[in-house]
């Protein structure tokens, strides 16, 4: 180990206990912020493991400096899960755009998803050990005794192992691998990333995700997955993947149709390669319409209610619903196939579900299906197989149309993506000269105008005859939706006030 390297180190080593000290962590996009410099920096209050703490990090700071940055200050490794939540539980977005705070008035920092084992001593000092002791045995063979400059910088690495030890935050050196190569520091400039294909931005997000699937997430989000007022905007694809694992790991599907666990990861990434990169119909969608329906399971207890069979359907058809590759036939290749394990039966039966499930979410037939419920519904029967079928299209329905369901922080964004996906449609039905579809064309149609009667014709009635099935669904999905409707009316009257003072 030369000197010169050494002298990094303990220079690393120095600022590591100037910022723990102080309680402060200097970032900027070129690296090391000193105090005084000048520099536009934002200053971040956070409780992290009872203690409150402060982040400082310039304006030029990226996204991914800040959430390296937050990672090291919680000992977190490169592939742990963290989230910042404000002071009434909401979860923030961690990226430049992170509001400054008083103490007053701190952000709550959670590692939400990490791995067992313990992190241990960094695997470039040991072999910066090994190094020098083939060197030391060299010298020994040569001269017959060891230098005493070998000794001493022995026992430079030995101290400096030693405080390695006692440093409480070990980890805000920034001393673990990313990618598996290059070793980086919190204090030197980040290397640029260069432009990804879509093919290279699909393979880095299966290594993260591989990376993290074997994290233990926390029961604070586990339980909050099962909720619609989880907030999917917080959450990357790459942990999005992870939360699908969760899913199907916690409704104990892996063991009862012998799923490995390689396996559904491998099914898990096809399904997310074969969404497109469109506003609305994404990966994003299919993980809201899943743990929309992954929470409905769990809300109205329908594990004590249908076959474990039957919850891999409606599960898995959210899952499925808007794929744009209608055989299917690369998700279910053997690598990746999930059900290769089932009987005959059991597959004809899944596979079947499947396709009612799917074939259901087509708002063409909206009217018919939702007909069949409310005539089924007083006399509704968990043992007949008829009354079930339609219970599962219908929760699948829920699933798929239920943004008006979740708070309006979540569902507002859905609609501006939704709008500029029809827009998008309608425009180009102009230029072709094709007759253009009236609810999508942005000539005619209003964000307000647009929700409310879709809410009053669509959503009211499916989830009013839900909710009488279950009534606990009540406060979780009926009465967000008519305040949602509310909302929307207050916006749409408005508009058409100002509209009527601007022409006055």
């Amino acid at each position: 180990m030369s000197g010169w390297a050494l002298c990094q180190l303990q220079l690393v080593h120095y600022r590591l206990l100037v910022s723990v000290s102080r309680g402060l962590i200097f970032l900027s996009g070129a690296g090391h912020v000193p105090p005084g410099s000048g520099m536009t920096t934002k200053i971040i209050h956070f409780m992290l493991n009872g203690r409150l703490e402060q982040a400082e990090f310039g304006a030029d700071c990226s996204a991914a400096d800040i959430k390296d940055l937050f990672r090291a200050a919680a000992e977190a490794g490169p592939h742990h899960i963290l989230k910042m939540y404000s002071t009434n539980g909401s979860m923030l977005n961690i990226s430049p755009r992170l509001e400054a705070n008083s103490e007053d008035s701190y952000y709550r920092l959670e590692v939400v998803a990490a791995d067992v084992k313990s992190v241990g001593m960094p695997t470039e000092l040991d072999n910066m050990e090994c190094r020098l002791h083939h060197l030391e045995s060299k010298a020994t063979e040569d001269v017959g005794k060891t230098p005493d400059i070998i000794c001493e910088l022995k026992s430079q690495v030995e101290s400096f192992k030693r405080k390695l030890e006692s440093v409480e935050h070990l980890s805000w050196m920034g001393l673990f691998k990313e990618d598996g190569d290059q070793q980086l520091s919190k204090f030197s400039p980040k290397p640029l990333t260069p432009h990804l294909s879509a093919q290279e931005e699909r393979q880095q997000v299966r290594r993260k995700f591989l990376n993290m699937s074997s994290l233990q997430v926390t029961e604070e989000v586990r339980e909050h997955l099962k909720t619609p007022i989880f907030d999917n905007w917080q959450w990357e694809e790459a942990e999005m993947l992870v939360l699908l694992q969760v899913m199907f790991t916690d409704l104990d599907f892996l063991t009862a149709f012998h799923i490995k666990l390689e396996v559904l990861q491998n099914f898990l990434f096809e399904v997310y390669c074969h969404y497109n990169s469109i506003p609305f119909h994404n990966f994003r969608h299919c993980f809201c319409v899943t743990q929309m329906m992954y929470g409905l399971i769990w809300l109205t207890d329908l594990r004590s209610k249908l076959s474990r069979i039957d919850l891999l359907i409606m599960l898995t058809s959210a899952l499925c619903h808007d794929l744009d590759h209608p055989g299917y036939n690369n998700v279910y290749q053997p690598e990746c196939n999930i059900l290769k394990n089932l009987t005959c039966e059991q597959y004809k039966h899944i596979r079947g579900g499947m396709i009612r499930c799917i074939l259901a979410t087509d708002m063409a037939r909206h009217n018919e299906i939702l007909n069949k419920f409310r005539i089924m519904q007083p006399v509704f029967d968990f043992t007949n197989k008829d009354h079930k079928e339609v219970l599962m299209k219908i929760m699948v329905k829920v699933s798929d149309i239920s943004n008006e369901a979740r708070p309006m922080t979540v569902a507002e964004p859905w609609l501006d993506c939704l709008l500029q996906e029809f827009f998008n449609q309608s425009d180009t039905e102009k230029l072709k000269g094709l007759p253009v579809t009236p609810f999508m064309d942005r000539d005619k149609v209003s964000k307000p105008s647009s929700q409310t009667n879709f809410i009053r014709f669509v959503l009211l009635p499916l989830f009013t005859e839900l909710t009488k099935l279950f009534p606990c669904l009540e406060q979780h999905i009926l009465e967000p939706v008519r305040r949602a409707l509310e909302y929307y009316s207050d916006m749409e009257r408005a508009n058409k006030q100002e509209q009527g003072t601007t022409k006055a």
